[in-house]
C-alpha cells in the first residue's frame, strides 16, 4: 500500500510538472511573456527603447515577466495592432504607436496630433505627459487599452517623388500615404493632397512602384526605414507632432501583481526617456545623412501651411469638447 501511495504521489507530481503547475522559476506556466508589436524597423528609436524595456523587466522580475519585440509589422500594421488590443485577441500585449492612431476607437485621442500645436520637442513632451492627454487616454480603458508611457516619433515631414514642397500649392493633387488616422488625413486634405491610408509595412514597395507620390513621417522614420531610396524630395514641414503611446492590454495589465505592475510602469517610463532623447538626436543628425544619400531637402516657410490647416482645428473642436479648451489653456501657459 505504501508503495502504491508513493507511486501515485510521484505520478501526480510528474503530471503537474508537465502541465506547468505551481512554481515561479523561468519556464513555468506562471511566467509571462509580453509580445510587443511595432510597425517600423529594428533601427527605429522605438524598437531600441522597447528592447531596453524588455531587458529591464526581465532583470527586475527575475525572469518571471519577459518581453519579445516584434518590429517591422511582424504582428501587423498599426491599425491591426490596435484592433488586436481592442478585441483582446492575445496576438499582441503591448503596442507602441502614434497616440492619434487610437482615435479610431476613441476620437479624443487625436487631440495631440492637431496640426502645428507645438514648436519644439520639450513642449510636445510636456503636453504628452500632461493631465489633458491623460484625460483622453483614460477613455481607452473601456477598449482594453492602458497607456503606461509616451515615446516620441518626432515631427512629421513630407517626402515625395515629384518636386520640392515650398508652399501648400505644391501639395495639390499628390497621392500621399497616411496611416489610418483621421487627423493626419484631414490635415493632408486641407493642404490639397489626396491622402490614402496604407499599412506602414506596405509603404516602401508602394512608393517604389509609384502607387503613391508621397508620404509623411518624422525624419528618423524616413531614414531608418530607407524611404529615401524611393523618394527624391524631403520638405521639413513639421506639420504634426507624433507622440506615441506605450500601451498594454488592460486584460494583461490586470494579470500582473502590483509589484510587477510597478516594475513594468517604471521600465516603460525610463525607456520612454531614452527613446525621446534618441529621437531628438536622430532628428538633428539624420538630415545630413539624408543629403548624403541624395535626397533634395528644403525647409519651407511654415506659416502658410499652418494657415491652410487652421480649419482642421476648428472643424474638430466639437469632437474634443471641453478637452479642447483645456488643451488651448495648457498651450497658453506653455
Amino acid at each position: 500500500m505504501k508503495k502504491m501511495v508513493s507511486l501515485i504521489i510521484v505520478m501526480t507530481m510528474a503530471a503537474c510538472l508537465l502541465a506547468g503547475c505551481g512554481g515561479t522559476a523561468s519556464g513555468t506556466a506562471e511566467d509571462i511573456v509580453l509580445k510587443i508589436g511595432v510597425s517600423t524597423g529594428e533601427s527605429d528609436p522605438r524598437n531600441i527603447a522597447a528592447q531596453q524595456f524588455a531587458d529591464e523587466i526581465a532583470e527586475k522580475t527575475g525572469g518571471a515577466v519577459t518581453a519579445v519585440v516584434y518590429p517591422s509589422g511582424q504582428l501587423g500594421g498599426d491599425a491591426a495592432l490596435i484592433d488586436a488590443l481592442a478585441t483582446d485577441s492575445k496576438k499582441v500585449d503591448i503596442v507602441i504607436t502614434d497616440a492619434s492612431n487610437f482615435a479610431t476607437y476613441e476620437p479624443k485621442m487625436g487631440i495631440s496630433a492637431l496640426p502645428f500645436l507645438f514648436d519644439d520637442f520639450d513642449t510636445a513632451w510636456a503636453f504628452m505627459d500632461s493631465e489633458v492627454e491623460a484625460e483622453a487616454e483614460a477613455l481607452l480603458v473601456k477598449n482594453n487599452m492602458h497607456v503606461l508611457a509616451h515615446y516620441c516619433n518626432g515631427f512629421r515631414c513630407v517626402t515625395n517623388s515629384k518636386h520640392p514642397i515650398e508652399t501648400p500649392d505644391d501639395m495639390q493633387g499628390l497621392v500621399i500615404r497616411t496611416p489610418e488616422n483621421p487627423i493626419i488625413m484631414a490635415t493632408m486634405t486641407a493642404l490639397g493632397a489626396n491622402p490614402q491610408p496604407l499599412s506602414f509595412s506596405e509603404l516602401y514597395p508602394a512608393l517604389r512602384q509609384g502607387t503613391y507620390d508621397a508620404q509623411e513621417n518624422p525624419i528618423p522614420v524616413i531614414y531608418n526605414n530607407k524611404l529615401h531610396e524611393v523618394q527624391d524630395y524631403l520638405s521639413v514641414t513639421n506639420h504634426i507632432y507624433s507622440g506615441m503611446c506605450f500601451t498594454i492590454s488592460e486584460s494583461m495589465w490586470n494579470k500582473l501583481s502590483p509589484a510587477q505592475q510597478e516594475i513594468i510602469r517604471q521600465a516603460a517610463l525610463s525607456s520612454a526617456e531614452s527613446d525621446r532623447e534618441n529621437n531628438r538626436r536622430q532628428t538633428e543628425e539624420l538630415i545630413d545623412s539624408l543629403k548624403d544619400e541624395g535626397m533634395q531637402i528644403n525647409e519651407p516657410e511654415l506659416a502658410p501651411f499652418a494657415d491652410a490647416t487652421a480649419s482642421v482645428l476648428a472643424e474638430n473642436a466639437s469632437i474634443y469638447g471641453d478637452l479642447y479648451d483645456k488643451m488651448e489653456a495648457w498651450r497658453a501657459e506653455h
